[in-house]
């Protein structure tokens, strides 16, 4: 006679397992590629903003299908309100707007793997705004850690303004259009995953759907900032796609895909897996960057990458917990 095999919570437990390494693997290959191909493929005259909306758009795209796929997409439209939508996603989106236009610049004006350090800055931030949000406590491996990861910005910091000052016809460039916006970028982050995260537990939001209203609301955001900006002037000019090649979709699809990805990686995983995650980005980013450049790490990043990793693995390793009351 034959056996039939019953879906269990091991079978369950299993294929949440393949799903958490999928999307893990997948992200961590995106954040390390995204800087080089950023780099490579988009060329310095394309408009700022005109590349973050087509990402935001490609986000909304991919999401709608993936509802589609899952068969949700009718049930959230009936769920949906505008009021809902604005408390969980307008703020974070405003701010995720502003945060990728700043990486935008940065990516054009640091190497990828000091940028790719700086941006874990945005732990710290993220740790700070989870606690005045969420009253979320960090142990003192925790707080260890991120002093950690402070000094790793200093140096790299310090070692990127002085590498490219000697070589630099501005040497202010890389400090104010470098490093500057790219540690503002991480505290933007940080204020938009603890609001993020609280949306979650609260309105209980599917990773899908914050993602379609965060992207259209930072969209409209975009669209308003161009009535005034430097790149709204750009655009009426020179057009909206100016400088732009069919190579340029390459990393604005890639930007798209790893903003689904960190929304089901935090879902499935949290932040533990998170956190290995963008460690094991750096290491693509470094491999990377010295296959297709050939360029080693300069002593500044050789130091400081030790002092990421460690402090990324000791947070994320040492979560803090509330001591039992003794009976």
């Amino acid at each position: 006679m034959a056996v039939t095999k019953l879906k269990g919570p091991e079978s369950e437990s299993d294929g949440k397992n393949t799903r958490v390494l999928l999307c893990s693997a997948l992200l961590a290959l995106q954040y390390g590629f995204q800087p080089l191909i950023s780099k490579r493929f988009v060329r310095r005259g394309v408009i700022v903003t005109s590349s973050v909306f087509a990402c935001e758009v490609a986000k909304v795209i991919c999401a709608l299908i993936l509802l589609a796929k899952d068969g949700n997409l009718k049930k959230l439209y009936t769920e949906w309100t505008l009021v809902g939508a604005l408390t969980a996603s307008g703020l974070p989106a405003a701010i995720y707007a502003l945060q990728n236009s700043l990486l935008q610049i940065s990516y054009k004006n640091l190497d990828s793997l000091t940028f790719s350090i700086l941006n874990q800055t945005k732990l710290f931030f993220t740790a700070l705004f989870t606690y005045m949000i969420l009253r979320q406590k960090q142990s003192i491996q925790q707080i260890g850690a991120l002093f950690l990861l402070i000094v790793a910005a200093v140096l790299l910091s310090i070692g990127e303004g002085t590498s490219k000052a000697s070589s630099s016809d501005n040497p202010e460039l890389v400090l104010f259009y470098g490093i500057i916006p790219i540690l503002v970028a991480s505290l933007l982050s940080g204020l938009a995953s603890a609001l993020c995260q609280w949306a979650s537990q609260v309105k209980k939001h599917s990773s899908y759907l914050m993602t379609i209203e965060m992207s259209i609301f930072g969209s409209l955001c975009l669209l308003v900032s161009t009535f005034k900006s430097p790149d709204g002037e750009a655009i009426k000019r020179q057009g909206f796609f100016y400088d732009w090649t069919p190579l340029t979709l390459i990393p604005v699809i890639s930007n798209a895909g790893g903003g689904i990805l960190v929304g089901l990686v935090t879902s499935y995983a949290g932040g533990v897996r998170k956190g290995f995650v963008i460690v094991s980005a750096l290491v693509v980013t470094a491999l990377l960057q010295f296959i297709f450049d050939g360029k080693p790490p300069s002593l500044y990043c050789l130091v400081a990458l030790p002092l990421v990793i460690s402090s990324i693995s000791i947070y994320q390793k040492y979560p803090y917990r509330i001591k039992k009351k003794e009976s």
